[in-house]
């Protein structure tokens, strides 16, 4: 009984009906009896979104500081014209971990999710899962990887960095000789004005005092509601890209996620480090940064608009864009050539016939006969697809389709990635000017709160929509579901490729429109104080004072 349950766990899909036995023997036709029996309840695997969400709200906690307050720690930590420099090296380097989780993660997909239900549950259990995943290859769309395996690794990583962290003090040393030749850049404003407070923020009760300061800042705001909607596109297609290119190009998943990691964090840290080295270089005020954040998001504007000529149309597949050697209608997988094979929707082995043309499965292709031992695996006697008269050589006698999607004739995805690249650096260039410009534009006591604030608006104007929106758009450029045999609607297996490139690029250009007049009107309403402004940099310890007092005393002397 032990060992019952135990499969009953590990292999619950085999015992749902989402495993039928054509995932097992190959699905060709042999008129057999597709009945099957709907299970009453959904699969216990449900309940573990919740153990997901869990895990992204313990990763929001534990890094989400990292970006605030460790933010501000660098601001106050160096001299005003090198922060950018720093803070884009800062941020690049945030970005170099999912570079790195993409390349890992494309790799591991290559590796079974199952990888060990061998060795966890004795020989038996071994036999069943060999027999689930005999017919399943990386080429095939049922495959699923190993992706648990990089939150291992990730997880012994972070775990590694709490004592280096812990070993920081509240302050570098220097920082109050540093803070003292500052200038104030903070937007001036009646209704954004704080209260001489010395000891302001110790208090709860300074809390919506602080916040309604913050509000009030209309260039603050106006920063915050750009990223956010920057935020929207980027997220989006981080989560969305592989996916993007694997349909777009006819790709296999593993190295469309590597292929799209490469191009796409490694122009997003670039971005981070050319913006910030600009900004310091040319030491840009406040202004000058969100002018040159709102010339770089127009660069990038302009190439979404050139990336539509990068698309792909669709290879021709049966029931779905091309007919069956005239017969059937679109729309409809079963045509006379395939009816009484009785073929399974829920089976999908797409096979590419020697017609050019993709079908669904060796069986709704109504062949009868396949060499196992060939790889790809080779079909013939085939009822749908027809004979083409030039096939006359000897390897090719009685071929007519062979395992797998059909080969793509687009060759556009060198012009994509080039285009792609370019935009992504451009629109992360704007990235560090814009989180100077919030940490100037604010006063110095609510740096680490207007950091914290714009990511709390960005996760929920952006982060947490853009992946919604881009998987709403992209299910409704499908054009073939998985419906099983209990009219339960799965995973889409075909998408219309030139309505899903333009509907993100859509949507991209609609975030760009957004992010450009945001940013503009910051540029419009931006007010700095009067010159010789010092910032205000209290509530630290003694040093700050000090050396503040003998820095006027040493003034009064030379003036004197």
């Amino acid at each position: 009984m032990l060992g019952l349950g135990a499969l009953v766990f590990s292999l619950p899909q085999f015992f749902s009906g989402e495993y039928q036995l054509g995932s097992i023997f190959e699905d060709t036709c042999l008129a057999r009896n597709s009945s099957t029996s709907c299970p009453s309840s959904r699969s216990l695997l449900s309940s573990y979104l919740y153990v997901f969400i869990l895990g992204q709200l313990l990763l929001g906690v534990g890094g989400t500081p990292l970006y605030t307050l460790g933010t501000a720690f660098i601001d106050e930590s160096v001299p005003t014209h090198k922060a950018s420099l720093y803070i884009g090296i800062g941020y690049s380097m945030s970005l170099f971990g999912p570079a790195v989780g993409y390349v890992l993660g494309g790799q591991l997909l290559n590796i079974y999710i199952d990888v060990a239900v061998g060795q966890r549950q004795g020989d038996f259990f071994h036999f069943i899962s060999i027999m689930l995943i005999a017919d399943v290859t990386r080429d095939d769309p049922r495959w699923l990887g190993a992706w648990w395996i990089g939150f291992l690794i990730a997880w012994l990583f972070a775990w590694s960095l709490i004592i280096p962290f812990s070993c920081f003090p509240k302050h570098l040393p220097g920082t109050a000789k540093i803070q003292a030749e500052k200038i104030s850049q903070t937007h001036q404003s009646k209704s954004n004005s704080l209260p001489h407070i010395d000891d302001l923020g110790q208090s709860m009760k300074d809390f919506p005092v602080a916040l309604k300061n913050l509000m009030r800042n209309t260039v603050f705001m106006c920063l915050v509601l750009s990223t956010s909607s920057e935020a929207l596109i980027t997220t989006g297609f981080a989560t969305f890209l592989p996916k993007f290119i694997e349909n777009q190009f006819g790709l296999t998943s593993s190295f469309a996620a590597t292929i799209g990691g490469a191009v796409l964090i490694p122009g997003a840290a670039l971005g981070q480090v050319l913006g910030g080295v600009i900004v310091s270089k040319f030491k840009m005020t406040c202004k000058n940064a969100m002018k040159f954040a709102l010339v770089t998001s127009g660069v990038a504007l302009v190439l979404t608009f050139i990336l539509i000529c990068a698309k792909c149309e669709n290879e021709p597949f049966a029931g779905v864009s091309e007919s069956y050697n005239g017969t059937g209608e679109l729309g409809h997988l079963t045509a006379p050539c395939n009816a009484n094979c009785n073929c399974l929707r829920s089976y999908y082995y797409p096979l590419c016939g020697g017609d050019g043309v993709q079908y669904f499965s060796p069986c709704f292709a109504g062949c009868l006969n396949y060499v196992s031992k060939s790889k790809p695996k080779i079909y013939y006697n085939c009822s749908c697809i027809e004979r083409k008269a030039e096939i006359t050589t000897a390897e090719s006698v009685g071929f007519e389709a062979r395992a797998g999607k059909c080969e793509t004739h687009c060759a556009n995805l060198p012009i994509f990635l080039g285009i792609f690249s370019i935009t992504v650096i451009f629109t992360f260039m704007a990235g560090t000017p814009i989180t100077v410009s919030i940490l100037r534009c604010v006063d110095q006591r609510q740096r680490s709160l207007a950091l914290g604030m714009q990511f709390m608006l960005l996760r929920l104007l952006g982060t947490i929509p853009g992946p919604i929106i881009f998987g709403a758009t992209i299910d409704s450029t499908c054009t073939l579901w998985d419906i099983n045999e209990c009219g339960i609607k799965g995973a889409c297996w075909v998408y219309d490729n030139i309505k899903l490139a333009h509907m993100l690029v859509a949507i991209s250009v609609s975030c760009k429109v957004i992010t450009i007049f945001f940013n503009g009107l910051a540029v419009f309403l931006y007010k700095p104080p009067p010159p010789g402004t010092e910032v205000s940099f209290q509530n630290q310890n003694t040093d700050v004072t000090t050396v503040s007092v003998q820095q006027d005393l040493n003034k009064a002397v030379n003036d004197g």
